[in-house]
């Protein structure tokens, strides 16, 4: 008489269903001393998992070789709290590893959402606790939420809400002028240290104003310059904030922003981003430094993209460049270069699935961060907003960097759609160089077939200006040299 079948074993991967169990053995635990010792046992589930960091010390939110990023610890926090098994450490892939949002260098979040495959436990607030106590302070897990078998953080994410705290001083303009003011007062022609954007990497450039490098002078600024030349304490007031939400909304709507980014060409599909929404309505007191709140909705980002949105925001509004730059900015034929503001003040509110949302409202609990709105509140005060205060009381971050903000660091301020409307060719292309003496000038335009080349020269000579028609134009080159 043949012997039944040898029942299968289960395999362990990837794909194991929602009814899955594990014994909640987290690595490094010591063997049960006995067989009747009873375990844990956790599902493993497709969860949604809420948290929040400061991305101070991090080199982003994207895991890369070599790099510390806040998706290493919190990948590294998942395995060792047993919600990843061995066999699938350090491969997210097996687990259906997903981010809502991909923040840059020093960005910080209070609602990221990522998604996976984990054991988890039967309530979010121990499963919260077990990853938490493998993290450092300035990550915090809030909870998770249950989703369906097909969620997926990036493409179920139809709206990303970003803040940028922008210190209060920065729209005074008798505060933080530009260079050759400051030389003038100190009667010094030393630059200033300042943290630019000139390198796209926003790092110290000591004695460096766009591409010139001098010696360095030693200048104390103060983030409490608040108060005007006659004494009077600037504030946020009606007007201000009118002027600083009409330009704004020039964001708005779906617009080229390859000016905006540093690796994305005008002809390529990403460059074309929806901007819901982007307005200044409130100002937030910090440790006794005002920041206007700047808050800004849209579909996704590219790097840098809301950085340099503020920064010629912030240009435009100290009248460093015309309110026409930023629709010249966003126009595809033309490549200028726009300021960057420091990285420390922006961070990741939240993460919006309204779709997803109206679409399993029967079977599944809502994504949104209104669960964890107090624990996310407590969380900015006391890792983002402080870092935020400290890096401008200690180093002046945006402090220095608007003293960047002339014509010498960036040339394309001086050019407006009034500058540019002559031009019907296919392509604009201005090159930026530094500018000597800015009251004198010399434009010239010369037409030789379908090409045209625009040359913007300095000399110190008398103020000289010749115009010629460029109507018919196929290319366009803009060049700027010093003379």
């Amino acid at each position: 008489m043949d012997s039944p079948p040898e029942q299968k074993k289960l395999k362990m991967s990837s794909t194991t269903s929602d009814d899955d169990e594990t014994p909640a053995t987290v690595a490094g635990d010591a063997p049960a001393e006995s067989e009747t010792t009873t375990k844990k046992r956790y599902k493993r589930r497709k969860i949604a998992i809420f948290l929040a960091y400061s991305g101070h010390g991090y080199q982003g939110m994207q895991k890369n070789p070599g790099a510390k990023t806040i998706e290493g610890d919190l990948e590294e926090a998942l395995y060792l709290s047993g919600a990843v098994p061995e066999s699938d450490r350090s491969t997210p892939r097996r687990y259906d590893w997903a981010r809502s949002a991909r923040t840059d260098k020093g960005v910080s979040a209070a609602g990221q959402v990522v998604s996976g495959r984990f054991y988890v436990d039967p309530e979010p607030e121990g499963f919260a606790a077990r990853l938490n106590s493998h993290l450092p302070s300035q990550i915090r897990v809030f909870g998770f939420k249950r989703v369906t078998g097909s969620f997926n953080a990036k493409k179920f994410c139809d709206r990303r809400r970003y803040v940028y705290l922008l210190p209060l001083f920065a729209l005074d303009l008798t505060v933080h002028r530009d260079r050759e003011s400051v030389a003038a007062a100190v009667g010094s022609e030393n630059e200033l240290s300042r943290c630019v954007e000139c390198s796209e990497r926003g790092r110290k450039a000591p004695g460096v104003m766009g591409r010139w490098a001098e010696p360095a002078a030693v200048i104390e600024i103060s983030a409490e310059e608040t108060e005007s030349k006659e004494g009077r304490r600037f504030c946020y007031g009606e007007e201000v904030k009118e002027r600083f939400n009409r330009v704004l909304g020039f964001y708005v709507g779906t617009h080229n922003f390859h000016n905006f980014t540093s690796r994305t060409k005008a002809e390529d599909p990403a460059a074309k981003r929806y901007i819901v929404s982007f307005t200044a309505d409130s100002v937030v007191v910090v440790e006794g430094t005002e920041f206007v709140r700047c808050e800004v909705v849209g579909q996704s980002f590219m790097l840098h993209q809301i950085r340099k949105m503020v920064g010629l925001a912030v240009a435009v509004m100290r009248n460093c460049a015309p309110e026409s730059l930023i629709e010249t900015a966003l126009r595809k034929d033309v490549n200028i270069t726009v300021p960057t503001a420091p990285e420390v003040g922006l961070y990741l509110e939240e993460c919006l699935f309204s779709s997803y949302n109206q679409k399993w409202k029967d079977s599944h609990e809502a994504l949104s961060m209104e669960t964890y709105a107090e624990q996310a509140e407590e969380f900015k005060m006391e890792h983002i907003y402080s870092y935020i205060v400290s890096m401008e009381q200690k180093e002046g971050a945006v402090g220095l960097w608007l003293h960047s903000l002339n014509h010498r660091n960036y040339p394309d301020f001086r050019f407006g759609e009034s500058n540019i409307d002559c031009i019907s060719g296919d392509r604009i292309q201005i090159l930026n160089a530094d500018i000597i003496d800015d009251n004198t000038q010399i434009l010239k335009n010369y037409t030789s077939g379908g090409d045209t080349q625009i040359e913007n020269i300095s000399s110190s000579g008398e103020h000289k200006q010749i115009e010629n028609d460029c109507s018919s134009v196929g290319h366009a080159e803009v060049e700027n040299k010093s003379g």
